[in-house]
């Protein structure tokens, strides 16, 4: 079987929303009921600090509504998300999602900048499109 050498960069999510460390459970909850999205990274400048995810959301929406006031994206993200280059392959990003049990990753551009969110989902639509571009789209 040919490898193929794609980077992740041509999958990722570009410029994806976003949310500050001082969100409200509520407010994270709007943001991804209205964009579609399962994942936020938590950023403070330009610089991201941390994800929460819908699973994270979900579980802090069971609190009181006293007790959600209380509660701010920094405090239910995962600090110190897992972050690729925008070169890596995009073989080797999934496989380290796979082995890790993780949705989603960080991925940054060759300066470390910030570039966008690469996500299941993504990792699925590079699938389904490889396989039709490879004339393989036949499930067997």
């Amino acid at each position: 079987m040919k490898k193929l050498n794609l980077p992740v960069e041509e999958f990722t999510t570009l410029d994806p929303i976003t949310a500050i460390e001082t969100t409200s459970i509520d407010d994270l909850i709007l943001l991804m009921k209205e964009n579609g999205v399962r994942h936020l990274p938590i950023v403070r400048g330009e610089k991201v600090v941390g994800i929460v995810s819908d699973r994270d959301v979900r579980l802090a929406s069971g609190l009181t509504s006293h007790e959600k006031m209380m509660i701010e994206a920094k405090h239910i993200m995962a600090m110190d998300p897992v972050t690729v280059n925008s070169q890596a392959s995009l073989d080797e990003v999934a496989l380290e999602m796979s082995q890790n049990k993780i949705g989603s990753v960080i991925v940054n551009d060759e300066n470390e900048k910030f570039l966008g969110i690469f996500t299941v989902t993504d990792a699925l639509n590079a699938l389904i499109e490889i396989t039709k571009s490879s004339g393989n789209s036949q499930i067997r």
